[in-house]
C-alpha cells in the first residue's frame, strides 16, 4: 500500500466517514457508482472491488463478467452537499479484470493509455475546459421546456436564477478541490458556462464527469434541471464544450516559440495538423449522438468545417489570444466537442491525433482568416476546407475506417462505440418528428 493509499485510510478513520462511493463511467460516459463501508477500503486499495461488468455498457461480455474496481487515491474528495456528521466521500476507479490487468474496455484507461504515450514522447498533457449547459424550470417535460431566464451573453440577472445557481456551483466545485476560472451566462436563455482551470488530461477529465454531476446536484437542489444536452433548441445557440489543450516538456510549455507565427511553436503546428488530419474520423467520439449534429450544423458558432485559424471563433481549432509574456498560456482549443462526450474517450482521441501529427511532422494548412460559414461551397474547396460529418450516421462510417481511432480506444471500445452509434441511428431514422406530422398531415 502506497503513501496516498495510507494517508486516505487514516482521513476516512479521523473523519468518521460513514460510505465512501467509487465512481467510474461504462462506455457512453454515463457515471457509475457503488457505496463501500470503510472497512472494506483497505482490500479495495489491495485487491480491488468485484462487481458484474456485463451490466454496464460496453465493458465486458456476459461470460467474462467479473471485473475490479481499483479506487485511484489521489481522487479521493469528500462529497460537499452531505453533511459533516453523515461524511461521505468519493474516488475515481480504473477497471481491471480478475487476473490484474487494466480492462482495454475501460474508458479511463484508454485516456491513460494516451497520455503514457505521450509521456513517452517527452510531454504532459495539460487540458482546460468550457463546459455549457442549460438550465430549465420544473417540471421539465417534452412539451414543457422553459429555460430559467431569458437573458444573453455575459448578461447580468438582476435577482437572477442563474447567478445564485453559478455560485453555489462553483463554490461546490471548489470544495471539491477543483479550481474554477470564471462562470458566465451564455448566449442561449438559460444557458450557462462554467470553465475548468488547466490540469493534466486524465485529473481534466474526472474534473469534467464531477463537473456534470455538481452542476446537476445543484440545479435540482435549486427546483431547477441542468442539461447537457448539445442541441435542445432550433433557434437558439447549442452547448459545446470548447477545450483547450497544451503539452508541456518539463516546465517549458511546448506550443511555445517566440519566434513563431502568433507565438506557435513548430509542434503546436504539427499538432494542430494531426487534429485537423483525423478531425471527420474521430468525431463520432467527440460528437457522440444524434442530437450533436444539429448543435455542429445549427450555427452559432459551432464548428462545421476542418480549419484553424487565429482568434477565428468559425474554425475548428482556434489559437486564443493570450499574454505575450506568459509562455505557459499559450494553447490551442479544439471546438467541436460538446458537454454530452465522454470525456476520457474524447480527450483520448484529441490527443492521440495531435500527436499523431507531431510524430509524423503534419504540415499545417494555411489558416481560415474569413468566417468559414460566410464562404461558398466553392470558395471552401479552393481553400481546401472540408466538412466535418453532418450526421452521426456519416460520422460513424468514417470512424470504421479509422487506424487512429482504433488504437487509441482499443479494439473492445472501438467495437462497442461503432455498434452503439449505428444503433442510436438507426432508431433516430425510424422516427416520426412533429415536424414531419405538421408538413404531411397539416396537424398543430
Amino acid at each position: 500500500m502506497d503513501r496516498l493509499q495510507e494517508q486516505v485510510l487514516r482521513e476516512v478513520a479521523e473523519r468518521n466517514i460513514r460510505f465512501i462511493r467509487l465512481w467510474f463511467t461504462d462506455v457512453a460516459g454515463v457515471l457509475k457508482s457503488v457505496a463501500i463501508d470503510p472497512g472494506e477500503l483497505e482490500e479495495a486499495f489491495e485487491e480491488g472491488i468485484g462487481f458484474d461488468g456485463s451490466a454496464i455498457e460496453g465493458l465486458t461480455r456476459v461470460h467474462e463478467s467479473d471485473m475490479l474496481l481499483r479506487p485511484d487515491a489521489s481522487t479521493f474528495q469528500l462529497l460537499p452537499w452531505h453533511d459533516s456528521d453523515k461524511a461521505v466521500a468519493r474516488m475515481f476507479c480504473d477497471v481491471y479484470t480478475p487476473d490484474g490487468l487494466q480492462a482495454r474496455s475501460d474508458p479511463r484507461g484508454a485516456l491513460e493509455r494516451t497520455v503514457e504515450r505521450a509521456r513517452a514522447m517527452g510531454f504532459t498533457v495539460m487540458v482546460h475546459p468550457e463546459i455549457e449547459f442549460y438550465l430549465f424550470q420544473q417540471p421539465l417535460t417534452v412539451d414543457h421546456m422553459v429555460p430559467v431566464d431569458n437573458a444573453g451573453y455575459f448578461d447580468h440577472v438582476t435577482r437572477g436564477d442563474s447567478n445564485d445557481f453559478r455560485r453555489r456551483a462553483v463554490q461546490m466545485l471548489e470544495d471539491f478541490g477543483i479550481n474554477v476560472e470564471f462562470s458566465h451566462h451564455e448566449g442561449g436563455p438559460g444557458q450557462n458556462e462554467i470553465d475548468l482551470r488547466a490540469v493534466d488530461a486524465v485529473t481534466a477529465a474526472d474534473n469534467i464527469m464531477t463537473a456534470r454531476t455538481v452542476i446537476e446536484e445543484v440545479a435540482l437542489r435549486e427546483d431547477m434541471v441542468a442539461s447537457f444536452m448539445p442541441k435542445p433548441f432550433i433557434e437558439h445557440p447549442g452547448s459545446g464544450m470548447h477545450t483547450h489543450i497544451s503539452l508541456f516538456e518539463g516546465e517549458e510549455n511546448a506550443f511555445y516559440d517566440p519566434a513563431g507565427e502568433y507565438g506557435l511553436s513548430a509542434t503546436g503546428r504539427h499538432f494542430i495538423a494531426g487534429l485537423l488530419e483525423h478531425a471527420a474520423e474521430m468525431c463520432a467520439v467527440t460528437n457522440q449522438h444524434v442530437n450533436s449534429y444539429k448543435r455542429l450544423w445549427g450555427g452559432g458558432e459551432a464548428p462545421s468545417f476542418i480549419c484553424w485559424g487565429h482568434n477565428n471563433r468559425s474554425a475548428l481549432v482556434r489559437v486564443p489570444v493570450y499574454k505575450p509574456t506568459k509562455r505557459s498560456s499559450a494553447r490551442i482549443e479544439y471546438r467541436a466537442l460538446d458537454p454530452a462526450v465522454n470525456p476520457y474517450l474524447g480527450l483520448a482521441v484529441l490527443i492521440a491525433a495531435g500527436l499523431d501529427g507531431i510524430e509524423r511532422r503534419l504540415p499545417l494548412m494555411p489558416e481560415a482568416e474569413d468566417n468559414v460559414w460566410d464562404l461558398s461551397e466553392r470558395e471552401r474547396q479552393v481553400l481546401g476546407i472540408d466538412p466535418l460529418p453532418a450526421s452521426l450516421q456519416s460520422a460513424a462510417a468514417l470512424m470504421r475506417g479509422s487506424e487512429l481511432v482504433a488504437a487509441t480506444l482499443g479494439e473492445e471500445v472501438f467495437d462497442y462505440v461503432l455498434r452503439n452509434k449505428e444503433k442510436e441511428w438507426r432508431e433516430y431514422r425510424a422516427q416520426i418528428t412533429p415536424q414531419e406530422l405538421r408538413e404531411f398531415m397539416k396537424v398543430n
